[in-house]
């Protein structure tokens, strides 16, 4: 086991992490920025180590000063938490390079589904269903709107890199493709420095459901069930849970035997995730997260099994823990993501948090890397805390999720617990009858 660990992230990421890695007797270095010199990971650390400015070009993003400050102080291994550096393969091969661990998978499982088409083949070659679509490498226009018509309108536009919606199009007729490519093109250009795109059937009304997969580096693979995440607003997820409202044993055999796989298919160490879209009895896979989710805890809840736990044992040079079968899902959980952002708007809230309080009580669990006080630096993502609410079944779930969220108290700048609020209320959240497009949809209606 490792006796000292670098974390190169920050908030509530790297608090959870270091959680973990305390109760495993492992210390731990804290990295941060200028404007998060007062942040609670560094308090929480037995060491941190200041990497540069504000600015993510400048410290986060930064790989050369965080793999300085691990080999300055002696850490064995690095842990990414997600977001920043933990899907560069580039940054895995430099934390190899020089003689350190990086607690994730290999630089070549992330290579391998780091671009939407060739993930897609490989995934295709390797017996697990995805959506119908063409997803090769020649680019020219007329062949791409060859394509679009072979596979019936509507189609969607994906830029093959990247994710969060960016470089994505809907396109309704023949007409409209080649200004939505360029359009898309663009946009993927600016995000990703890719302009590639694969070209796909439109599914229209899926749901977007997950499964937390694992491996070691013995050739083992493991599920620990699903999620669904389909409460999105701009293909950015606002409420996960486990296990998935409607889901089948039959469905939820397939679907996880077709992720096992999926990991298998790339030698997968660590904890990934497989996703998939659903609808109408099918469900095909769009892509897989090569690290940690920020909703891991909803399976946490369920499973009663520590991710973090299992990420450093595998990456010390342990096997997994547990076996597939004994994992056993127990009862239900719902994760909701507080963001520093105006409930209305989405645009961001920075400032400083007058009060902050969490609720508690019985199966009530928050992630946070905050406190009153805390002044919220403009150069970062909006997540401020996650709040996770678990219950014997999904209604006690819900009428405790109700409750936290009453409970949950920041002043001094927005955030989305009004959001909230509202969702839970809602007939269709609490009868769980939504799809990825029913949020926006919502959304649209109250304004």
């Amino acid at each position: 086991m490792f006796a000292k660990i670098l974390i190169a992230n920050r908030g509530e990421i790297a608090c959870r992490v270091i959680r973990t890695a305390r109760k495993m007797g492992v210390r731990t270095i804290a990295v941060y920025s200028d404007a998060d010199a007062r942040s609670l990971h560094v308090e929480m650390a037995d060491e941190a180590v200041h990497i540069g400015l504000s600015p993510v070009g400048e410290s986060y993003l930064r790989g050369d000063k965080i793999i300085a400050a691990a080999l300055a102080t002696g850490a064995q291994a690095i842990h990414p938490g997600y977001g920043f550096l933990s899907e560069n393969p580039d940054f895995v091969d430099q934390v190899v390079a020089a003689g350190l661990i990086f607690i994730g998978p290999s630089a070549a499982s992330i290579r391998a589904m780091g671009l939407k088409d060739a993930a897609k083949r490989l995934m295709e070659k390797a017996g697990v269903p995805v959506v119908p679509g063409y997803h090769g490498e020649a680019q020219e226009i007329v062949l791409l709107a060859s394509k679009a018509r072979e596979i019936g309108y509507p189609v969607l536009i994906k830029a093959r890199a990247g994710g969060g919606g960016k470089g994505m199009r809907r396109v309704e007729h023949p007409d409209e493709f080649s200004e939505a490519l360029s359009s898309a093109r663009r946009e993927a250009k600016a995000a990703f420095g890719d302009d590639r795109v694969l070209v796909e059937k439109y599914v229209d009304k899926p749901r977007h459901i997950e499964v937390q997969v694992f491996g070691d580096n013995f050739g083992n693979a493991v599920h620990l069930y699903e999620r669904d995440c389909s409460a999105q607003r701009r293909h950015q997820k606002v409420i996960e849970e486990s296990p998935a409202p409607g889901m089948t044993e039959a469905l939820r055999k397939a679907m996880t035997d077709a992720a096992v796989k999926a990991a298998k298919a790339i030698h997968y160490s660590g904890a990934g995730t497989i996703e998939f879209l659903y609808e109408n009895g099918e469900f095909y896979f769009i892509e897989m997260n090569t690290r940690l989710q920020v909703e891991h805890p909803v399976t946490e809840a369920i499973t009663g099994i520590d991710l973090v736990h299992e990420q450093i044992r595998v990456a010390s040079g342990g096997g997994l823990s547990v076996k597939q079968e004994d994992i056993k899902f127990n009862g239900h959980a719902i994760e909701c993501r507080i963001n520093a952002e105006d409930p209305r708007t989405f645009t961001p809230s920075p400032g400083t948090i007058t009060h902050f309080h969490t609720p508690g009580g019985l199966g009530i669990r928050v992630d946070s890397g905050v406190y009153s006080g805390y002044k919220i630096p403009p150069y970062y993502d909006s997540l401020i805390g996650k709040l996770i609410v678990h219950g014997r079944n999904r209604v006690e779930c819900m009428m405790r999720l109700r409750r936290a969220l009453d409970e949950f108290v920041v002043d001094g700048i927005k955030t989305t617990l009004p959001l909230f609020r509202d969702l839970v209320g809602n007939a269709d959240i609490a009868n769980g009858d939504y799809d990825i497009h029913w949020l926006e949809k919502y959304l649209a209606k109250e304004d």
